[in-house]
């Protein structure tokens, strides 16, 4: 469906309780496939969620994880060490075109059987799940973090645990300490020191509640909101003032574009700040690549220029990031220019009306361009999107008195 976005309303205020992070989430329910007796709270309602909840409880020979990249990932390293168990893991044509050598060259390693069925190098790929007794591995450290995390994932239940040795400049930190803090809250030892990651083997935890925190990721179309408006006050919950979500950098970063955030319990209050002096802002996103679609539109938005590096894993998601970006703000009239791993946003004080942005099969498409409805009508075609990681996005911004309307 095809939605056309505008509002007259530009004083935003409104409280919103956004859905658990689907980074935690999808790491807790493969933990929970480990050790059956922990219970999880504020899950993701996302599809790539409920996509790799399915694939864990279900006994098909063949997985289809559609356009869900973490799920890929994660349930590659989880069958791979599930003793006995053959299946072919496969997705959507995207998927297809997303690469997995790294990771099934990592398994080899440790002596798993991973075979492709198509073009080698990429899904579908065959496993046959078997014992490991292996406990040593290494990788690039500049690939996407979700390759280490899958390995981290599983690491407790190998006979040896994991020593992991990462070769490089290490990229995406906070989604591995995310990872490792999430087995330390099982109280499963591990150790993170210079470029090799231990995890040391663990046959059983203690039954625990394990309360997933709001997904940061989704917050970051409130703080573009909260820019872009004339005045606001938007209450988001459950949230963290010290999360282990790498997004959590937005407070810092919107700070530089006005927007004040303020904690009480588990809820986080972004504000307007009224006559903030802005300027052209520079931004290393090495750890932070998800948010960078959103703070490229609403630097738009502001007319203000902004240039962003750190962007190199922008290639190989659900698009090609970079490109689809540069597309799609040259229709809205911006200057814009990308490379293999930066973006340079150049001053621009006109958007251009009722232009159609395609969203590529990208949720993050879809929304981080939403928020420029508070300057112009704007179309987000295929905007049903969303549901990929946050399925009630349009019905929030229904709350905030936006005109949504199916085209």
């Amino acid at each position: 469906m095809n939605l056309l976005l505008q509002t007259n309303h530009k004083n935003l205020q409104g409280q919103i309780a956004v859905t658990g992070s689907k980074s935690e989430t999808n790491r807790l329910l493969l933990l929970k496939a480990l050790f059956p007796n922990i219970t999880l709270t504020n899950t993701s309602n996302s599809d790539d969620s409920e996509v790799m909840q399915k694939a864990l409880i279900g006994s098909d020979e063949v997985v289809d994880i559609h356009h869900a990249g973490t799920a890929m990932r994660f349930l590659t390293a989880y069958f791979a060490v599930n003793e006995g168990r053959e299946v072919v893991m496969t997705g959507s044509s995207r998927m297809q075109e997303r690469p997995i050598k790294i990771l099934v060259e990592a398994l080899a390693q440790l002596g798993v059987e991973i075979s492709y069925e198509k073009e080698e190098g990429y899904p579908p790929i065959r496993i046959k799940g078997k014992k490991v007794t292996a406990s040593k591995v290494s990788l690039a450290a500049n690939v996407s973090s979700q390759y280490i995390s899958a390995l981290l994932l599983v690491a407790s239940k190998l006979e040896n645990g994991l020593e992991l040795t990462l070769e490089g400049e290490i990229t995406s930190i906070p989604y591995i300490k995310m990872t490792l803090a999430l087995l330390n809250d099982l109280d499963i030892q591990t150790s993170f020191e210079g470029n090799v990651i231990k995890v040391y083997p663990k046959e059983a935890v203690v039954s625990k509640e394990m309360v997933v925190e709001s997904d940061w990721s989704s917050a970051s179309y409130f703080f573009s909101l909260v820019a872009l408006a004339d005045a606001a006050s938007i209450t988001l919950s459950s949230y963290k003032e010290n999360s282990l979500q790498g997004d959590s950098a937005l407070v810092s970063i919107y700070e530089k574009m006005g927007v004040k955030t303020t904690f009480e319990g588990n809820k986080m209050t972004l504000t307007k700040q009224p006559d903030f002096k802005l300027e052209t802002v520079n931004f290393d996103l090495n750890n932070t690549p998800d948010i960078a679609q959103t703070i490229v539109v609403t630097c738009l938005g502001l007319g203000i220029g902004c240039h962003l590096t750190g962007l190199h894993t922008l290639k190989i998601k659900e698009t090609d990031r970079l490109e689809a970006l540069r597309i799609e703000l040259t229709k809205l009239g911006a200057n814009i220019s990308v490379t293999n791993d930066s973006l340079t946003l150049g001053l621009s004080d006109t958007i251009n009306h009722n232009v159609k942005i395609a969203t590529y099969n990208d949720h993050r498409m879809a929304m981080a361009f939403a928020p420029l409805a508070l300057k112009v009508p704007i179309i987000i075609e295929n905007a049903e999107v969303v549901s990929k990681s946050y399925p009630d996005f349009w019905n929030d911004l229904k709350e905030l008195n936006f005109e949504i309307s199916e085209l």
